[in-house]
């Protein structure tokens, strides 16, 4: 594929997707991504009114698996995350974000993408909600009442807590059903991801069938892979849901025939969602969530994470191949917090040794997990077959046998919070990968935040989380 031409004016936007479709993105007809040293960003001015914003979030994500990703496919591709290079090659406004949430240091997603979303910070657990009740009005609402479409893409549910931080109000994030019913209300017109259960009659409590409810309100629905990328061109209103809770991993989606035909990619939907949003000259706000990065790092599940972490990358891909054409958006890549902090652990040149292991890994650590079940009446040949099976890894009788003692409840590790079969597996794991874990939760670490195009020059050194809020509603400015 030839880099795009490096004047973002000379092309209109829709003619720019009715020439190109996918390929002006990177991809290719089986959907795969162009390579980094491909995309073409256009230093275009920092300052000045933005028409679009596409907020960029991968959920959970520590330094350093932003450092693992990136040179985990520079060995295996021989070339920098597209994350990576953005900050090796442009023009972009890097900060440290603290992120505290209204009720504690280590923050939730929930109060994390209510404080971008309202500019307020709230308690953990609520959705743009005060500790006293009062409800603040989430940006895409207010985007909505100045004009803009509105879009959420997500390997989570698409009502989970950090879509739902930019659209809903709840004093509780598990209010999923009533998000859906939000959603609905307040015209979002993009949702791709996972929920089909808070959307079907099958899947609620009250038995409402809001994807009927969705399609008399013009939604088209796309919920499988062929009809998402067989969208024509214009400014559809869209809802496709691909799983009935959260997507599946991307490293068990790529290894799974069944669900890597019926199930598209994050950068697959993002794409789709650009299209959809910009086809019309309204101008939009889309979030796009790598949500799985955060639920690998619960689980101590460094496949799973550095995967997800690489497909939240091709979505970074996707929104640069968008700016280079439509440089009146304001691109913001970011973290809502971190999650079990892994890294590297190494001296000498074996690094790049332990690393490469993850090359040879055909499915998540939690496809393990799930394999051997939750019987206390493990075997360590079973043990070690199934490990190997799924990791190429052949582990030792002695770390199968402390897998299996602690399934029997003969073992406990020293540090409580990792005691869990995930937790468990990614500790013995970290004896062959050298990739360790400090916890299995959230961490209280500053992010990382990087911005290009108009508003970019309103993120500071640092920043609190709520600032987002005044640059996204300054850098479009709407009327608050």
């Amino acid at each position: 594929m030839t880099a795009p031409a490096n004047n973002p004016a000379a092309t209109s936007r829709r003619g720019f997707f009715k020439k190109s479709g996918l390929a002006a993105f990177g991809l290719t007809a089986a959907g795969g991504l162009a390579k980094a040293g491909e995309v073409a960003v256009a230093r275009t001015p920092r300052s000045g009114k933005a028409k679009n914003i596409i907020f960029l979030v991968s959920d959970g994500m520590s330094q350093g698996t932003l450092t693992m990703a990136d040179q985990f496919i520079q060995m295996r591709d021989s070339r920098k995350s597209h994350w990576m290079q953005m900050y090796h090659d442009h023009p972009v406004t890097r900060g440290m974000m603290d992120m505290s949430s209204a009720s504690a240091l280590v923050t939730d997603s929930a109060a994390a993408s209510s404080s971008w979303g309202c500019g307020h910070r709230v308690p953990n657990g609520r959705i743009n909600t005060s500790r006293d009740g009062t409800p603040h009005e989430p940006i895409m609402q207010i985007a909505k009442r100045n004009g803009l479409r509105t879009g959420v893409v997500t390997t989570a549910s698409v009502t989970h807590a950090t879509p739902a931080g930019f659209i809903a109000n709840a004093p509780g994030r598990q209010n999923e059903a009533l998000f859906a019913e939000q959603y609905l209300e307040r015209d979002v017109d993009v949702m791709l991801g996972g929920g089909m259960q808070f959307f079907s009659s099958s899947g609620r409590r009250d038995d409402v069938d809001l994807v009927g409810q969705y399609a008399k309100k013009g939604y088209k629905a796309v919920h499988d892979r062929d009809a998402l990328l067989a969208l024509p061109d214009g400014a559809h209103r869209l809802i496709g849901l691909y799983s009935g809770r959260h997507m599946p991993y991307e490293i068990d989606r790529l290894n799974s025939e069944e669900q890597s035909e019926s199930t598209p990619s994050l950068a697959e939907m993002s794409i789709a969602a650009l299209k959809a949003l910009s086809a019309g000259d309204e101008g939009f706000i889309l979030q796009i969530e790598g949500a799985r990065v955060d639920h690998a790092a619960h689980a101590n599940d460094i496949s799973a994470l550095i995967y997800d972490q690489l497909a939240f990358d091709d979505a970074v891909q996707a929104a640069l191949q968008f700016y280079n054409h439509n440089p009146d958006t304001l691109v913001i890549v970011t973290t809502d917090h971190g999650n079990a902090n892994p890294g590297l652990n190494m001296g000498g040149g074996m690094a790049e040794r332990f690393l490469g292991r993850l090359r040879d890994f055909k499915g998540s650590c939690s496809s393990i997990i799930r394999s051997l079940g939750r019987s206390s009446r493990q075997n360590v040949d079973r043990v070690r077959e199934t490990v190997e099976a799924v990791s190429g890894i052949g582990i030792s009788k002695e770390h199968a046998q402390l897998f299996v003692d602690f399934r029997a409840g003969e073992w406990q590790a020293p540090y409580r919070r990792m005691n869990g079969g995930g937790a468990v597996l990614g500790q013995i794991l970290a004896n062959y990968t050298n990739i360790g874990w400090i916890g299995n939760t959230h961490t209280s670490d500053y992010v990382e935040l990087a911005a290009l195009g108009p508003g970019s020059e309103l993120v500071q050194p640092f920043l609190d989380n709520t600032d987002m809020f005044d640059v996204m509603c300054k850098a479009l400015d709407l009327k608050v």
